[in-house]
């Protein structure tokens, strides 16, 4: 037990060493079960809207989800409220044809960090609300631990 609290430990520290995010953030479902009703929300803020940001889902599940992938509706609300995105994600948590998990973890623990868009562009500065249902038909979806959301901004191309 003590060995998998300590891999779990070093498995967050993989996933918090993004220097380049401006935010970043989970949010835990209860008996890791992700329910239609539940829409996580993210409110972070953008301070230069001339930058163009990599927005990233962020996903931990465990090893029993029963699905190779996850649909995630993505809603993006601008400083004023208003719906200014939606868009239907396919997150892939497994290879499907060997099943084997495509994040990193360690025992029954997986995270994946998946690029939802590249080079967004904000229209204004301001506050932005990112929210996120689960589009699958389950309800509730098991075996989703949590969902989180990262906005980076992109890194200079290695030369």
């Amino acid at each position: 037990m003590k060995n998998l609290i300590i891999g779990f430990v070093l498995c967050l520290s993989v996933f918090g060493c993004d220097s380049n995010a401006i935010y970043k953030s989970f949010i835990d479902f209860k008996d890791t079960n992700w329910y239609i009703k539940d829409v996580p929300s993210f409110t972070f803020e953008v301070k230069d809207e001339t930058i163009p940001y990599d927005i990233y889902l962020l996903v931990r599940n465990a090893s029993q989800y029963p699905y190779n992938n996850l649909y995630v509706t993505r809603y993006i609300y601008g400083p004023d409220n208003k719906l200014i995105n939606k868009r239907l994600e396919q997150v892939i948590l497994f290879e499907p044809k060997t099943g084997k998990p495509l994040g990193k973890g360690l025992g029954d623990i997986w995270d994946s960090k998946v690029l939802s868009s590249h080079g967004y562009k904000f229209p204004k500065k301001g506050k932005y609300t990112i929210k996120l249902q689960q589009y699958m038909r389950q309800d509730p979806l098991p075996f989703i631990m949590s969902i989180g959301l990262s906005v980076e901004k992109p890194l200079p191309p290695k030369q």
